[in-house]
């Protein structure tokens, strides 16, 4: 069943949608701050001086300054030493001011990641990437300590849009830790039966276009068409891609992984890039510090 001609998908604004949360966030840092006299804390550590990884910092701290959480700044050279960078993690880990640790990757190649991820306690993993945390996000009646940021602000983006999961098919393209495999084992979670197409799926058009609600994170610039996607379909675009445009000044425009012109003619919900999930993902990571904190005064 095609579109009408005029059909124009409603566009989720995560701009808006984040925004909101940022201000539930805030309150609820007040009302703690009013009652405890402390607040929630967040460490960000960077390693070396990636334009792009100095650029997401600046703004996850800019970010918790916004809502009250107080932020940490652990900025590494790059030549540092493993060991150090993991002492430096259980400095954090043990410091009582502290609630979420975040560390900036990619990380330089000769320092292993996985290494310096396990380090950070599982109670301050607010980027969810802890194998404790998405193990038990894999398994069934379990609750991670925390969910990673980018696949709950998916999830996020669909429940505050109104749109259904349950018993839904939902097809996720791409399989990273980061957010293939983790939102579809929440999309499992809320009860949709769940697909993942990769790199290696064959007729993967085929497998998408049975999609009730599509999470597109494959790094592949408007790989999926909008004759790929069912008409009504919810589509949550978490691809970030430079393309060449002269006509811009910087060169490039940002694309998503989905040709968004054509999609927009027929889904029924469509994220922007930029605009839909990127604001989501920092507001989570807020969200999480948050949790972290409640979590550590209550007790």
């Amino acid at each position: 069943m095609a579109s009408p001609p005029d059909h124009k998908a409603t566009i989720i604004d995560g701009k808006a949608i984040a925004q909101t949360i940022r201000s539930e966030i805030a309150d609820e840092v007040r009302q703690l701050s009013e009652k405890y006299g402390k607040v929630p804390g967040l460490a960000v550590v960077i390693l070396g001086n990636r334009k792009d990884s100095q650029s997401y910092v600046n703004m996850k701290r800019k970010a918790c300054a916004e809502v009250g959480i107080k932020s940490v700044d652990v900025d590494l050279p790059e030549q540092i030493s493993e060991a150090e960078v993991i002492s430096k993690v259980h400095e954090l880990n043990a410091n009582p001011d502290v609630h979420g640790i975040l560390v900036q990757l990619p990380l330089p190649k000769h320092i292993n990641e996985e290494v310096v991820l396990s380090a950070i306690s599982i109670e301050k993993d607010v980027d969810g990437f802890h194998p404790l945390n998405i193990g038990k996000l894999a398994m069934k009646g379990r609750e991670p300590l925390f969910l990673p940021c980018t696949p709950k602000g998916c999830l996020e983006l669909l429940s505050r849009s109104g749109i259904n999961i349950k018993g839904k098919k939902a097809v996720v393209v791409g399989r990273s830790n980061i957010v293939g495999l983790p939102v579809s084992l929440l999309l499992l979670k809320a009860d949709a039966t769940v697909t993942i197409v990769h790199s290696r799926s064959e007729d993967q058009e085929s497998i998408i276009r049975e999609a009730d609600i599509i999470i597109a994170a494959a790094g592949q610039a408007m790989m999926i068409k909008g004759s790929w996607i069912k008409p009504g379909a919810a589509v949550i675009d978490v691809g970030t891609n430079a393309i060449d445009d002269p006509s811009k000044k910087a060169g490039y425009r940002l694309v998503g992984d989905v040709d968004y012109k054509e999609a927009c003619k027929v889904a029924g919900w469509i994220t922007p890039v930029p605009g839909g999930v990127g604001p989501m993902t920092v507001a989570m990571l807020l969200k999480n510090t948050l949790d972290g904190a409640k979590r550590e005064f209550v007790q």
